[in-house]
């Protein structure tokens, strides 16, 4: 089958051939007919089967004629993340060049402005995450009356995000009398529920087997022993030197290296660069230019391994990446199927090697229970495969407490100076303070004699305090003491010289 069997019209079918593609995956060739029928969609199929394409092109072709009003898009497209509603839009700019549709992005970290001047012409497509769009509402810029298509897309991701109260808001906003194209990588209950809430009488269109690993990806498990204990994130250097020798042994065009904590990222990326690998990291803290400018840099080749989050494990469509390496086993295990989607894409065949501790079995369990079947062991040469069992019987024991220092092997030439222990040089032990010199301590202390006490110090003005006089009677007739001092007396009081007291 080809796309012209498909019902498509002359500019896009010509758009898709100077993309150079021929042939429709499953998913195109049985949601676009539909699709041009007006009729409601639940399409479940996994990363990198071409989804996208499967509701834009005919996307296209619907809104050919026709022409929106201000503030007024005709149909909406929720993404998840802001990596993926940049990719739906240059999927609209490469399929619809050969039509005059208009079309506005909305996402976070861009200007609000420009983003504003964009709505006010009136697009035809509006692509969007949903805490920009209800932002925007709630301003009063957009209008959702006149959307006659809406698009849900990676619905099971927007569940993993808690963004289901926002989207269940913004179908309120929307007219019951529309088109509704409904598409999840997996078919868990809640996404079988919200389904029955958003769609009329769908056709429902399953192209691969629920929540199992692409065939075309070679997959593999290398278990690496540490002696970090039981804590959580142990091993993380033995892992480190484990990545450098798995590369070393694979021959890596591309490869996305998957962590799940944003500060590991960080490390690994300075580990790696130290060593001599060109890599980039990609991170939700990052800003929304930089982090564009990353992906962009990335597929055009101007570094090999790109260190990320499961920012990129949805929909990023690189073409022919050769490797997914997750440096940390995903704590979910969807999130597993979705980072391995990386590769494998469109046929071609993919390699993903996942890195794990023994604390990070019951995830690796929880995988094998997803996809029914296990993650094999990989063993090349300079590796040795370990099962959790093993590699929990290669981790050292607790260290024992250290003997006492006995007083008799306390050097002799020193008599009257305790031996210093080995740990900081203040005589602890693990038995308690001093366990070790005790003894030496006691017959140190029979020699020693008594130091004199101290006297306590006078205070420093003790001198300089005026001391207190008698004071006189009440009386006595002596100036002095009245005033005194004789040279206080004022002058009208004074005696005179040489006479007597009578």
């Amino acid at each position: 089958m080809n796309f012209s069997d498909l019902g498509l019209g002359d500019g896009v079918l010509k758009a898709v051939e100077d993309a150079g593609y021929n042939t429709p995956t499953p998913i195109q060739a049985q949601a676009i007919p539909v699709v041009l029928m007006g009729r409601d969609i639940l399409g479940c199929a996994q990363t990198g089967t071409g989804k996208t394409a499967g509701f834009t092109l005919p996307m296209i072709d619907i809104l050919a004629s026709g022409r929106a009003k201000a503030r007024m898009p005709r149909s909406l497209i929720l993404e998840p993340t802001r990596e993926l509603a940049a990719q739906v839009a240059d999927n609209f700019d490469t399929y619809g060049k050969y039509h005059k549709l208009s079309k506005a992005l909305l996402i976070g970290g861009s200007s609000m402005n420009e983003q504003m001047k964009v709505i006010d012409r009136g697009p035809d497509v509006l692509i969007a995450t949903p805490g920009r769009l209800l932002d925007l509402f709630e301003r009063g810029r957009l209008l959702m009356t006149d959307v006659k298509i809406l698009v849900i897309d990676e619905a099971d991701r927007m569940l993993d995000m808690g963004f289901i109260p926002d989207v269940e808001k913004i179908v309120s906003m929307i007219s019951p009398m529309r088109q509704t194209l409904f598409f999840s990588a997996t078919m868990a209950p809640e996404i079988r529920r919200l389904a029955d809430k958003f769609l009329m009488n769908p056709k429902e269109i399953t192209v691969a087997k629920l929540e199992t690993s692409d065939e075309t990806i070679t997959q593999g498990l290398v278990m690496v022993p540490h002696g970090d204990g039981r804590r959580p994130g142990g091993g993380q250097k033995e892992k480190r030197a484990a990545l450098r020798r798995l590369i070393a042994q694979e021959d890596v065009k591309d490869a996305l290296i998957f962590c799940n904590r944003k500060r590991d990222i960080g490390t690994l990326y300075r580990s790696m660069t130290k060593h001599g690998f060109s890599v980039g990291q990609l991170h939700g803290d990052m800003a929304q230019p930089a982090r564009m400018e990353m992906l962009k840099r990335f597929k055009n080749n101007e570094f090999t391994y790109m260190i990320c989050s499961d920012v990129a494990a949805r929909g990023l469509d690189i073409p022919a990446l050769s490797h997914v390496f997750n440096f940390d086993v995903p704590s979910h295990a969807e999130d597993y199927v979705h980072r391995i989607g990386r590769t494998g894409r469109a046929g071609v065949q993919g390699h993903a090697f996942t890195i794990a501790v023994a604390e990070d079995r019951k995830y690796l369990e929880a995988i094998t229970k997803l996809i029914g079947k296990e993650i094999p062991p990989f063993g090349q040469s300079g590796f040795k495969v370990l099962s959790p069992a093993e590699t929990e019987s290669t981790r050292p024991e607790t260290a024992k407490a250290e003997p006492a220092i006995d007083a008799g092997e306390i050097d002799k030439s020193e008599p009257d100076t305790p031996r210093k222990q080995e740990r900081g040089g203040r005589g602890r032990n693990r038995g308690g303070r001093n366990r070790g010199g005790r003894e030496q301590k006691s017959e140190q202390s029979a020699i020693e004699k008594p130091k004199p006490r101290k006297e306590k110090p006078k205070p420093r003005n003790e001198d300089r305090r005026p001391k207190k006089t008698a004071e006189p009677s009440q009386n006595q007739n002596n100036e002095n003491a009245k005033f005194a001092d004789s040279g206080h007396v004022p002058a009208f009081m004074q005696r005179p010289a040489g006479s007597k007291k009578t």
